[in-house]
């Protein structure tokens, strides 16, 4: 599982596009998630998690605040949440969520991604049941049953905790990324993160072609070049 979702963090580094792309996504989810659940970090924990992560990807706080203001001042755009799935080149699947303020704008950009590329997108739910929707930490680390016994002395629904290269990672439903992130600052008050998020992760993978790759990487450039797309999810396994 850990090895799937390196790959897919490799591939959406290569595609990410300028840091002012950055910018734009996170001032976006950042003002969708105070507008809904309220500005203040310390009762809205999905705007504090929001916030640690833009921070950590260097997003800088004057485009956070911005973001977190117009949200308090009840003015702006409406973003509503849009999620399209189907197949990639190579036939891998793929779950793209958006953000967007027209619905009929981002189905038609998201629909060219997917036609120019040859690969075919799908109803909802065609490949979303293929994935778990998951919490993701990862941390330096070595003992892995030490850290299981932590979260399981916690009462934490843990889904794997594994060790690779000197690095936990530890893998939980989704609704439980908090008391998961309680639990091990906790425990360890000096751990440093160096991933932690709510991810799709693929029960299977899709291997992709030396012949298919051009076009994959295509694919997703293009839908990183969406202005709606805020995420995009697959089961690629790329070669080399």
């Amino acid at each position: 599982m850990g090895r799937a979702f390196e790959v897919r963090k490799a591939a959406m580094a290569k595609t990410a596009g300028a840091k002012t792309k950055v910018y734009s996504k996170y001032g976006k989810e950042i003002y969708v998630c105070a507008k809904n659940g309220g500005a203040d970090p310390d009762t809205n924990l999905s705007l504090k998690r929001l916030m640690e992560k833009a921070k950590k990807d260097q997003v800088p706080g004057h485009v956070i605040d911005k973001a977190i203001d117009k949200a308090a001042g009840g003015a702006g755009e409406d973003f509503v949440p849009a999620r399209y799935e189907g197949f990639g080149p190579g036939n891998c699947m793929v779950i793209v969520d958006c953000l967007t303020d027209n619905n009929n704008r981002t189905i038609t950009d998201v629909r060219n991604c997917f036609t120019k590329t040859g690969a075919k997108i799908g109803a909802p739910g065609a490949v979303s049941h293929m994935f778990d929707h998951q919490a993701i930490f990862v941390f330096a680390g070595e003992d892995e049953d030490a850290v299981l016994e932590v979260l399981m002395e916690a009462d934490v629904d843990v889904t794997e905790v594994e060790e690779e290269d000197g690095k936990i990672t530890v893998y939980a439903p989704n609704t439980e990324f908090f008391k998961v992130k309680t639990a091990l600052t906790d425990a360890y008050p000096e751990i440093n993160f160096d991933a932690e998020e709510i991810s799709w992760i693929p029960q299977t993978e899709t291997d992709i072609s030396e012949e298919d790759l051009p076009m994959f990487e295509k694919f997703m450039e293009m839908l990183n070049d969406c202005d709606d797309v805020q995420d995009v999810y697959h089961n690629a396994n790329l070669p080399g």
